[in-house]
């Protein structure tokens, strides 16, 4: 089975992929090793208007990793009340409808503020509705992300790690039901 964790920013040295790294971490631990695609590496081709119409080479190995996951695990920052513009446009860029259709997706939610990227989470989750994604039902949102993290960029709240962990062997059981 393969889970993959997708960094939900193309911001660099992020608080979002701090966190991405710990749970992969923690899907490993499981025995479920997951792979990490960053929104930070994608290819500057793909913001060029030509790839609508046509998706450049360099971009393939983001679209492939997508299509041969059995579950997608998106790590969102909150950015102004959503989610990142580049995480939408990503979205965008995926094979429609085969890149979500029917494909496990589970959220994590990360904010500076009070609500740890509630309303982005949920406005992917109406998103991923409409893509016939199967949405995993539990969420876990990650407020005061900066005062959370320790200097070496680790969660420092035992009870939001207990969360993770429990997100991720949450998510686990039910991409396996869906196989």
């Amino acid at each position: 089975m393969k889970i993959t964790l997708l960094s939900g920013t193309n911001r660099p040295a992020s608080n979002t992929r701090k966190v991405v790294a710990q749970l992969a971490g923690f899907y490993a631990e499981m025995g479920q090793p997951a792979e990490i695609l960053d929104l930070a590496e994608l290819p500057q081709e793909i913001f060029l208007p030509a790839a609508y119409a046509e998706k450049p080479a360099s971009f393939a190995r983001f679209s492939a990793a997508i299509l041969a996951s059995d579950g997608v695990h998106l790590v969102t920052p909150e950015y102004n009340g959503g989610p990142p513009g580049v995480l939408k446009y990503f979205i965008d860029m995926l094979k429609f409808p085969e890149s979500f259709e029917r494909r496990p997706v589970a959220f994590t939610g990360l904010a500076a503020g009070q609500w740890g990227a509630l309303r982005p989470v949920e406005q992917l989750q109406a998103i991923f509705a409409y893509r016939n994604a199967h949405l995993f039902p539990e969420r876990v949102f990650l407020p005061g992300i900066g005062k959370q993290l320790s200097p070496e960029g680790r969660l420092t709240d035992p009870d939001a790690v207990k969360r993770l962990r429990a997100q991720a062997a949450g998510f686990v059981e039910f991409v396996k039901k869906l196989r």
